[in-house]
C-alpha cells in the first residue's frame, strides 16, 4: 500500500507532536506539520498531499481562511478541519466551504483513524478518476452522466461524497439533466448497492392512489382492498427509494413523508401498528420549492429534512463545452441499435449544438441525435439532416426573439444571448477557416489575442473545427 502524505495544521505544538506520532502508523502515513496557516500554504507550495488536517481557531489566519485559500489553488486536496466541541456552527460554514469532514476536540483516536481513513479514500477516488480521465481524452461516462466542465466534476464528487452517507439528499435542476441517473449513481456507490433502488414518479401516480402505493394497505383498509398490499418503502427496505419530482406531492402526503423521515418508521393504510423501514431517500424535483414554501403549498419542515444533502445540476447551457462529448456519448449509445454503426456528426452540425439554449437539456438533445441518426441519408449527419430543427433553434435566437429568455434576471438572459451568438458567429468562422484562429481574426477584424480571449470566455475550442 502507498503511503499517504498528510498535513497536520495546528497553533498548539503538543497537539501537533502527538497527531503526528499517533497517525503515522495507524495510517502508513507520513505527517508534516504546520503550526500557522501562513505555514501551511507554504509547505503545500513544496509538495503534494493526500489529505489537511486543519484547526479551526487559530490565531492570525483561521483554519475557515486558510480552508478558502487551499480550495481556491488546490480544488481536489481532501480537507478534514477539527473544531472545539461546541463550535459545530463553524464546522458547518467549513462543509460548506468545501471541507470534506470534521471532528471535533477532544477526540477518541479510534474515531479520528476512522474518519481520516474515509477522507483518504476520497483523494485515491479523486486521484483514479484524474488517471482516468488523462487515458481517455473523449471522457469517462460517470454511471451515465457526461462531463469533464468544472461543474460536473464538482457534481461527481458531490455525488461521490453524499454516497458514503445515509443521509436524506435532495437532487434540483431542470427537467433532463439527469436527476434519476444521479439518483442511481448515489446509490450504485453507496453501502446500499446490492439492496433494491425502487424509483417513484410522483407526479405520474393519482394523489389518491400515491399514499397505498408508498405505504401499502390491509386488506379492507378501502372497497376493493381485497388483500394485503405491501407498500413502496417496504420494498425498498436494506435500499434506497427515489422520489421523484417531489414538489409535486399534495401537503397530506408531504405530511407522511415527514414523519417517515423523521421515525423512519410507515403505517399501511387501515394498520393499527407502524412497521420500521432501513431505506434511504433521495428526492428530485425541478421547481422552486422554497418559493413553494412562500406560496403554502410546500411544508417547510419537510423541505429542511429533506434539502439535508443537497446535489444541484447545472442546465446544458451553462456547460457548453460538454456538448460535443454527450453528443458523441449519445451517438454511440444510439447508433447500433438504430442499425446505422457508422454515423458521424459534422463540425456544423456540432456548432449548431453548441449555440442552442436546450431548454430540455440532455433529454432534448438525446431526442435530437436519435432524429439525427434516422433522418440522415448520409454517413455524416449535417444540420440539413434537421432542417425543422435547426430552423426552429434560429427562429428562437433572431430579432426581437429571444422570448426564452425573458423571464431570466437581465445579466442571466444577456449572457446567454451572448454565448448563443458567439457560439454561432465565431464557430461559422472557425468552421469556414479550419479552426485557424489567425485567420477566423482576419475574417472578423479583430486581433488575433482578442479574438483568442472572447473564445476562452465563450467555452469555444478550435479543436472542434479542425480536421
Amino acid at each position: 500500500m502507498d503511503e499517504h502524505h498528510i498535513l497536520v495544521v495546528d497553533d498548539e505544538p503538543d497537539m501537533l507532536e502527538l497527531l503526528a506520532r499517533s497517525l503515522e502508523p495507524d495510517l502508513n502515513c507520513r505527517v508534516k506539520t504546520a503550526d500557522s496557516g501562513k505555514s501551511a500554504l507554504q509547505t503545500l507550495e513544496k509538495s503534494p498531499f493526500d489529505l489537511a488536517l486543519i484547526d479551526i481557531r487559530m490565531p492570525g489566519m483561521d483554519g475557515l481562511e486558510l480552508l478558502e485559500l487551499i480550495k481556491r489553488k488546490w480544488p481536489e486536496l481532501t480537507v478534514v478541519m477539527m473544531t472545539a466541541y461546541g463550535s459545530i456552527e463553524y464546522a458547518v460554514q467549513a462543509m460548506k466551504q468545501g471541507a470534506y469532514d470534521f471532528v471535533t476536540k477532544p477526540f477518541d483516536h479510534e474515531t479520528l483513524v476512522f474518519r481520516l481513513e474515509k477522507a483518504l479514500e476520497r483523494s485515491r477516488l479523486i486521484s483514479e478518476n484524474r488517471l482516468l480521465k488523462q487515458s481517455d481524452p473523449h471522457g469517462p461516462s460517470f454511471y451515465g452522466l457526461v462531463g469533464q466542465s468544472d461543474a460536473m466534476q464538482s457534481v461527481f464528487e458531490t455525488i461521490r461524497m453524499v454516497a458514503q452517507t445515509e443521509m436524506t439528499v435532495l437532487i434540483t435542476g431542470e427537467s433532463g439533466t439527469g436527476k434519476d441517473l444521479t439518483a442511481r449513481a448515489i446509490h450504485s456507490i453507496s453501502s446500499r448497492s446490492k439492496g433494491p433502488f425502487v424509483a417513484v414518479n410522483c407526479p405520474t401516480v393519482p394523489e389518491q392512489i400515491l399514499e397505498s402505493e408508498l405505504f401499502g394497505y390491509k386488506k379492507g383498509a378501502f372497497t376493493h382492498a381485497t388483500q394485503n398490499k405491501t407498500g413502496l418503502f417496504q420494498e425498498a427496505d436494506g435500499g434506497t427509494i427515489f422520489l421523484d419530482e417531489i414538489g409535486d406531492v399534495s401537503p397530506a402526503i408531504q405530511t407522511k413523508l415527514l414523519r417517515v423521515l423523521q421515525e423512519r418508521e410507515i403505517k399501511p393504510l387501515g394498520d393499527t401498528r407502524s412497521v420500521r423501514v432501513d431505506v434511504r431517500i433521495i428526492a428530485s424535483t425541478n421547481q422552486d420549492l422554497k418559493a413553494k414554501i412562500r406560496e403554502g403549498t410546500f411544508r417547510e419542515d419537510f423541505f429542511y429534512r429533506l434539502a439535508v444533502l443537497p446535489v444541484h445540476l447545472p442546465p446544458l447551457r451553462e456547460r457548453r463545452n460538454d456538448i460535443p462529448l454527450i453528443a458523441e456519448h449519445l451517438l454511440r449509445k444510439h447508433r447500433s441499435r438504430l442499425n446505422e454503426p457508422h454515423k458521424t456528426f459534422s463540425s456544423e452540425l456540432m456548432a449548431h449544438f453548441k449555440s442552442r439554449h436546450w431548454e430540455g437539456n440532455v433529454r432534448e438533445l438525446e431526442n435530437i441525435v436519435i432524429q439525427a441518426i434516422l433522418f440522415s441519408s448520409g454517413r455524416t449527419i449535417n444540420p440539413q439532416d434537421l432542417k425543422h430543427q435547426v430552423d426552429d433553434s434560429t427562429a428562437e435566437n433572431q430579432g426581437c426573439g429571444y422570448a426564452d429568455v425573458s423571464h431570466l434576471p437581465y445579466r442571466e438572459a444577456k449572457e446567454t444571448v451572448l454565448h448563443a451568438f458567439n457560439a454561432e458567429y465565431i464557430g461559422t468562422l472557425l468552421q469556414q477557416t479550419g479552426g485557424n484562429v489567425t485567420r477566423a481574426a482576419k475574417k472578423c477584424g479583430l486581433e488575433r489575442q482578442s479574438l483568442q480571449q472572447i473564445m476562452r470566455r465563450y467555452e469555444i475550442s478550435a479543436e472542434d473545427y479542425r480536421s
